[in-house]
């Protein structure tokens, strides 16, 4: 019977529902007979890791230190097998600013942008409204701003004392339409999920994680063409980042009445939410895999040096 430690908790602003994921997947994985330790990940984590030698770490975290190539790292040291991606990509993919030219260069339609630092952005209007702000490293949505068209003044809040998302950030033109996602489970690209948010038009923290906070239309009612886009291109942004396990990408996909019929790809999250709410489980259970099959095939699937 293989040992399995799932990783969750930490100290990110995601703890919430890195606590979330990893429950639920320990007790999947229990349930489907595997010898199962929670571990609440703390700055000792090394020392817990070495004594506890699980055969394999099921990966839960969410964020800096979880989803950025420091515990992917930590573990390759201990020779720990373990879930989802490896230290480059998911380093790679957690920089949404580096991703997005590895993406690019592979094919992946990307949002035009550039990075500014926040007090660039509070001060006067690094592109020409509508646009989006987001952290160049955070996950969530933490941190995003979105600066509408009628927003005469450039936002200030990011400016505060106590803004706790970094300095840097990425600005992006601002696609209306609709928000799609689709996973990725090793090779494969699975079927894409159309989000729609229960209230606003924006896929906040709220409509992410609050039961009834989104609508999602699986599979998502799109033209067969640009259905097999959304698919490709997650699988090429998967393979261009070098990611391994189930990633999921976000695009956003303007075809409302007059608009451009851009799909732009946003981001690959290397450690999709696997919460009751979470989108890969449920297009993984339209693949036909059950919850606990999902993470049987993680743990399975899990090495080093990936």
């Amino acid at each position: 019977m293989k040992h399995v430690a799932v990783l969750m908790g930490g100290s990110s602003a995601e703890r919430p529902v890195s606590l979330s994921t990893g429950r639920a997947c320990a007790a999947a994985l229990a349930g489907e007979g595997f010898r199962v330790t929670e571990v609440d990940v703390t700055p000792d984590v090394a020392h817990d890791l070495a004594a506890l030698a699980p055969d394999v770490a099921f990966n839960a975290l969410h964020g800096p230190m979880g989803e950025d190539g420091r515990i992917q790292g930590l573990l390759e040291y201990l020779r720990i097998p373990y879930t989802h991606s490896g230290v480059l990509a998911s380093a790679l993919a957690m920089q949404k600013d580096k991703a997005k030219i590895v993406m690019a260069a592979a094919g992946v339609p990307v949002a035009t942008g550039l990075v500014c630092t926040r007090f660039e952005a509070a001060r006067r209007h690094v592109l020409p409204p509508p646009y989006v702000l987001k952290p160049v490293a955070e996950g969530s949505s933490f941190g995003v701003v979105i600066v509408r068209e009628d927003r005469s003044h450039p936002p200030q809040e990011i400016a505060r004392d106590d803004w706790p998302y970094g300095d840097v950030l990425l600005a992006e033109e601002y696609v209306a339409g609709r928000e799609l996602t689709c996973a990725v489970m090793g090779d494969r690209a699975l079927d894409v999920i159309d989000i729609r948010p229960a209230t606003g038009a924006f896929y906040d923290y709220d409509a992410k994680y609050a039961a009834g906070g989104s609508i999602h239309v699986l599979p998502a009612d799109l033209k067969p063409k640009i259905y097999h886009q959304v698919q490709e291109s997650a699988l090429t942004a998967h393979q261009a980042l070098g990611c391994r396990g189930v990633t999921r990408t976000d695009f956003r996909y303007d075809d409302g009445p007059g608009g451009t019929g851009k799909l732009v790809a946003l981001e690959v999250n290397t450690q999709p939410g696997m919460t009751p709410t979470s989108l890969v489980p449920e297009i993984a259970a339209h693949a036909g895999y059950s919850f606990g099959e999902l993470v049987r095939w993680m743990v399975e699937d899990a090495s080093l040096n990936r």
